[in-house]
């Protein structure tokens, strides 16, 4: 059978796994949906009134009987009711997850953009005074976390250079493409920056095992130009590990990076499982874990695709 038809296959069971989890991990939070939701109002509630609330959402009902009709309704394509926003909880992930979703690829773009070339300059100076100042900053940023490198882009821009992060009302990049950027620039290089170091880390152990393999001393032994040895030969089997460290990555950031989400005021999806656990909002933390397990297991079955379009001799069926 085709490798990803079976994958596909492994997909329900997977999302039924991840749902049952979730399911009975939020009601073990300590607390009552309803106080949590009304707040101090709640007080003021008479019992028939708490209990016709409870029975509205759905809470009056024991455990198995509310995973079954919250089941029942992921199938038809309904997560549920959010307690939170009063709106049906697909609705308000497709409203936030626009916002992640860039904020994931921006700063897959800034790692990218500097891991890559950092870690291929690293190898091809092994040892040198270059190669050690890059695995300096490698350190730096791997032990440095992206909250405290937030902070710090902030403080350094307010106070050394007079310039405030442009935060309040997100605006979309399809109406203000420059104000977007200028809202998702520092998120981004907070979350770049820290996994660029990772990258950096992976491709150049990843370079340097492959300008030792037979083939390359080959190719240089044949008088290829050096440059065409290690971008055509070397670098698309260095790429392998990098495709895995990003896609595993990608998929925590479409998850939703919630410090730096809270750091810079985004309403990223993130942020609003944080505040749903918070206010016991059940249907949307269960629709929203089981929206990025969904997309956790899209990026990995891309992942093992782009292998095989790396590297030929990876064979994805099996017999």
């Amino acid at each position: 059978m085709h490798y990803p038809l079976k994958r596909l296959l492994v997909f329900p069971l997977v999302m039924f796994g991840v749902s049952v989890f979730v399911f009975i991990a939020i009601r073990m939070v300590p607390g009552d949906a309803i106080t949590a939701m009304l707040g101090t109002e709640s007080g003021l509630l008479t019992p028939a009134q708490r209990e016709a609330l409870r029975a509205y959402f759905g809470l009056d009902q024991n455990w198995i009987i509310q995973f079954w009709h919250w089941l029942t309704g992921v199938v038809q394509g309904d997560l549920g009711l959010s307690t939170t926003f009063g709106k049906p909880v697909l609705r308000v992930i497709l409203t936030h997850f626009p916002l992640t979703l860039e904020l994931a690829i921006l700063s897959m773009l800034i790692a990218l953009g500097i891991g890559l070339p950092a870690g291929i300059f690293a190898a091809m100076r092994k040892d040198s005074a270059a190669d050690l100042a890059v695995r300096v900053i490698v350190m730096i940023g791997q032990s440095t976390p992206n909250f405290v490198v937030g902070l710090l882009l902030i403080f350094v821009l307010s106070v050394g250079f007079g310039i405030l992060p442009q935060m309040g009302t997100f605006v979309p990049f399809s109406e203000d493409p420059l104000r977007n950027l200028g809202q998702m620039i520092l998120p981004a290089l907070t979350l770049g920056t820290a996994f660029a170091a990772a990258v950096i880390r992976i491709s150049r152990s990843a370079m340097l095992d492959i300008l030792c393999e037979d083939y390359i001393r080959t190719a240089r032994s044949k008088g290829i130009p050096r440059r065409r040895v290690i971008w055509c030969h070397a670098l698309p089997n260095a790429l392998i590990p990098v495709v895995t460290l990003s896609g595993v990555e990608f998929g925590y950031l479409l998850g939703g990076a919630v410090l730096v989400e809270q750091i810079f005021a985004l309403p990223g999806l993130g942020r609003v499982v944080l505040d749903a656990i918070l206010q016991r909002d059940y249907a949307l933390v269960q629709g929203s874990v089981l929206f990025i397990a969904f997309n956790f297991m899209v990026i990995n079955l891309l992942v093992d695709l782009a292998y095989a379009a790396l590297d030929p001799r990876i064979r994805l069926d099996s017999n």
